[in-house]
C-alpha cells in the first residue's frame, strides 16, 4: 500500500517563494531574499525556519565582513541539495533515458534502457524496470525519492497527467501519470518533454535571473519553450510554443501536423533525410550520409540543410517578433550538425526580426538527451511547490511490488 509521502513544508506562497529563491540562487542572505521578493526580513525568518527544522535548508558559515560598523556577518541560506532525490525519464521513440537528481537538479545516476516496443503497456514496464534499476544504486535514493518526472514529445496535459496525443510514439490519450503511480508508487508528473527542458534551464540554467526567455529544439522535431514573467507560458490548451507548426514556406512539403510548409516539415530530422533523398535520387540515404556529403561540398545536399537552416531562422525570428525574449536559447540533438546551417539561421532571423527584436541574444547549446531526462526531473521537483489542494494522487517513495 502506498503511504503519504513526506513533503518540504511549502504550506503558504511565502514559503514557496523564498524555498524557491533559496534553491535556484542561494547560498543567498535573509537580506538578499527580501529584496528580490518584496518580503519583510522577518517574513523571510519566518517562512526559512521550518525548511531548517525539516533539513530541506541550513545556514552555512557567516560571510567575513571587512567593512567597520557593519554589523555581525550574515549566515546565508543554502539548500541542502541531497535532503531528496527525484528521478526523470525522458522517453524516445527507441530508448528511455533516466536520471536520478538532487534537489538542484544535478545528476547523481544516469542510464539508458532501449525500449522493445512502443505500445503502452511494453513502455510503462520498461520504465518501471528503469527506475527500479536507477533507485538501487544507493539505499539513500531508494529511502529520500518520492517523485518521478517524465517527459515525451507532443501534446501532455500535464494537470491531468494524460499524453493527448505523441506523434513519435503513435499515442492517443494515455493516462500515463496514473498507470505509472500505479506501477511505481511515486508521485508522477508528465509534462511535454520541451516544456520540461524549459523548466530545467529556467530553474537551473540559461534562464536565471531572466523574466523572459524562450527554449527551441532542433532534432525529430522542432519546439519550444516560453518563460513569461518568471513562469512557464502554457496556453489555454497547452500547446503554446508550438513553432515547428508555424508556416513558413507557401505550398511547402506536407508536415504530419496536417499543414503544409511547416518549420518542422523543413527542418526536423526526418525531413532533412527525405529532402536529401530526392535531392541525389537515392532513397536509401541515411542522415550520416548525407551530413558526410554536406560537408565534403556537395552543393545539391548542402542546399537542403540551407533550406533547413531558413526555415529555423525563420521560426526564431518568429518567437523573438511575437514573444519578445531577453534570449532564445537553441537546442536539441540536431545541432550535432549546426554547422551546416548556421550561416542561413543568423542571415534568416537578422533579416525576419523586426527593430528591436533583433538585439535578441541567440544562445546555442548542444545537449545529450540525458538534459532531457534532467528537465522531467526538475518538473518533478516542481512538484513540491504545488498546492496541496491540487494533488490528486500521494504516493510512498518505494516501487509497488
Amino acid at each position: 500500500m502506498a503511504r503519504n509521502r513526506p513533503r518540504a513544508p511549502i504550506t503558504s506562497p511565502a514559503a514557496a517563494t523564498v524555498f524557491s529563491t533559496v534553491l535556484t540562487r542561494g547560498p543567498v542572505t535573509r537580506v538578499d531574499v527580501a529584496r528580490r521578493t518584496g518580503l519583510s526580513s522577518a517574513a523571510v525568518t519566518k517562512a526559512a525556519r521550518p525548511f531548517i527544522e525539516a533539513g530541506y535548508m541550513a545556514e552555512v558559515a557567516a560571510e567575513e565582513r571587512t567593512v567597520p560598523g557593519a554589523g555581525r556577518p550574515a549566515s546565508p541560506l543554502d539548500i541542502r541539495a541531497e535532503r531528496e532525490f527525484f528521478v526523470g525519464v525522458k522517453i524516445t521513440g527507441d530508448d528511455l533515458i533516466g536520471v536520478v537528481t538532487d534537489l538542484r537538479a544535478q545528476v547523481h545516476n544516469a542510464q539508458r534502457h532501449p525500449l522493445q516496443s512502443r505500445a503502452v503497456d511494453s513502455v510503462v514496464a520498461a520504465i518501471v524496470n528503469l527506475v527500479r534499476a536507477l533507485l538501487a544504486e544507493s539505499q539513500e535514493f531508494l529511502e529520500r525519492a518520492h517523485c518521478l518526472g517524465v517527459a515525451v514529445s507532443g501534446d501532455v496535459d500535464r494537470a491531468s497527467g494524460q499524453v493527448r496525443y505523441s506523434p513519435f510514439l503513435g499515442w492517443h490519450d494515455v493516462p500515463l501519470a496514473e498507470l505509472l503511480e500505479e506501477a511505481t508508487g511515486l508521485m508522477t508528473t508528465v509534462e511535454n518533454d520541451v516544456k520540461a527542458l524549459t523548466i530545467a534551464e529556467q530553474w537551473f540554467g540559461e534562464g536565471i535571473g531572466a523574466s523572459s526567455f524562450a527554449l527551441v529544439t532542433v532534432g525529430a522535431g522542432i519546439g519550444c519553450g516560453l518563460v513569461a514573467n518568471g513562469a512557464l507560458v502554457t496556453g489555454a490548451f497547452g500547446v503554446a510554443g508550438e513553432i515547428g507548426h508555424v508556416p513558413v514556406a507557401d505550398g511547402g512539403p506536407p508536415c504530419h501536423c496536417g499543414g503544409v510548409g511547416c518549420v518542422e516539415a523543413i527542418a526536423s530530422t526526418h525531413a532533412i533525410v527525405a529532402q536529401a533523398r530526392l535531392a541525389v535520387g537515392e532513397p536509401e540515404l541515411s542522415m550520416d550520409q548525407a551530413v558526410a556529403r554536406a560537408r565534403s561540398g556537395e552543393e545539391t545536399v548542402r542546399r537542403v540543410f540551407a533550406q533547413a537552416g531558413h526555415a529555423i531562422g525563420l521560426g526564431l525570428a518568429a518567437v523573438a517578433n511575437l514573444f519578445g525574449p531577453e534570449r532564445i536559447v537553441v537546442s536539441g540533438e540536431g545541432l550535432a550538425v549546426y554547422d551546416l546551417f548556421d550561416q542561413q539561421i543568423q542571415e534568416s532571423f537578422a533579416r525576419q526580426a523586426f527593430g528591436s527584436a533583433a538585439r535578441c541574444g541567440l544562445a546555442i547549446r548542444a545537449l545529450p538527451f540525458e538534459e532531457w531526462a534532467r528537465g522531467a526531473a526538475a518538473v518533478a521537483v516542481q512538484t513540491m511547490f504545488a498546492p496541496e489542494s491540487t494533488r490528486s494522487r500521494q504516493h510512498a517513495g518505494h516501487l509497488n511490488t
